[in-house]
């Protein structure tokens, strides 16, 4: 598994998210959002994992590269999340709820074809590395949440940085399945 690029699906696939953990972590404490945003990250990434698997067993690898054309999709779709927040849950249940609500639909889609070629090992390994990398970003975020020129950077390029991320992971896919070197012996 490349590193680089699980790092890279996390961070653009989180990306906007980033947003909704400073306004979660005003109000929660730091711990009860991290367990309720770890949580919803292994959720999804096992969910992506074996769809994947389920997938491969039908297709062959080269063919489930066609997936990269999801975060492809995303890049240029344009999308308004909800915040579906509730009080009357625990915190840890509304972290979890509400980091499911606004990015299943694009970690399912993103992880899904970064995931569909990796062995048991890999996936256990990826999962070790993305519970690092859940718990270093809400450490992170906790430290620059108030810092004013973070917040304006955000606000005025995190949405046009996460598609070109999304569109360099689904280029990744394409190539890493073996689709493009499979097109290519075609003609």
């Amino acid at each position: 598994m490349n590193y680089w690029v699980l790092a890279l699906t996390f961070l653009s696939v989180n990306l906007d998210f980033f947003f909704m953990l400073i306004f979660l972590l005003k109000k929660y404490r730091v711990s009860q959002v991290m367990v309720g945003y770890l949580l919803g990250n292994l959720i999804l990434l096992v969910a992506s994992f074996f769809i994947g698997k389920t997938l491969a067993l039908f297709l062959p690898e080269w063919l489930l590269g066609v997936l990269g054309i999801l975060p492809i999709y995303l890049a240029f779709r344009d999308d308004d999340d909800d915040d579906n927040d509730q009080t009357d849950r625990s915190p840890i249940l509304n972290v979890l709820l509400t980091y499911l609500s606004v990015c299943a639909g694009c970690n399912l889609s993103i992880f899904l074809p970064v995931l569909v070629g990796e062995t048991m090992l890999h996936f256990v390994m990826t999962l070790g590395f993305i519970g690092v990398l859940t718990i270093l970003v809400v450490l992170v975020i906790k430290l620059i949440a108030d810092v004013p020129v973070v917040t304006r950077v955000m606000t005025a390029h995190g949405e046009k940085l996460m598609k070109v991320c999304y569109v360099l992971i689904g280029l990744y896919v394409f190539w890493d399945s073996g689709l493009i070197s499979h097109l290519i012996a075609l003609f």
